[in-house]
């Protein structure tokens, strides 16, 4: 087996990254590799599940009631694709609503500016050195 082009993307979905994503673990007709399916899935699941909901709560302990600032960098939370899939941007406005409290923000992105509850928004944390 040649593993030289083995990267930590192999390890994390099971394939290159640039792969085509497979079909849900319910599909696959062999025990082993639904077995593989199922355990990669699940990883999926629990990362989006809980650690993208600990980066949202980090920030709010760090930065009190406003959880997001301009220049942030976010990842932006999509219910409907995979996390791999997710897209990032960087928070360009906030519109504060009557109680000075921001939860809707604008994103820029790759395929250009979106407005976003900021609730489906976990900011980067940012290593200051």
């Amino acid at each position: 087996m040649d593993t030289t082009p083995l990267t930590p993307g192999h390890f994390l979905i099971g394939r290159p990254l640039m792969s085509v994503p497979s079909a849900p673990a319910q599909n696959c007709k062999t025990n082993r590799y639904k077995a593989l399916e199922q355990l990669r899935q699940a990883f999926w699941e629990r990362w989006r599940m809980e650690y993208m909901a600990e980066l949202q709560n980090r920030a709010k302990w760090r930065k009190g009631t406003s959880t997001i600032d301009v220049g942030d960098l976010v990842i932006l939370k999509e219910d409907n694709l995979m996390p791999l899939h997710w897209r990032m941007g960087r928070v360009t406005k906030l519109y504060p609503g009557g109680d000075g409290i921001s939860r809707v923000a604008d994103i820029y992105t790759s395929t250009g500016t979106i407005k976003r509850a900021i609730n489906k928004l976990c900011p980067l944390p940012v290593h200051q050195g």
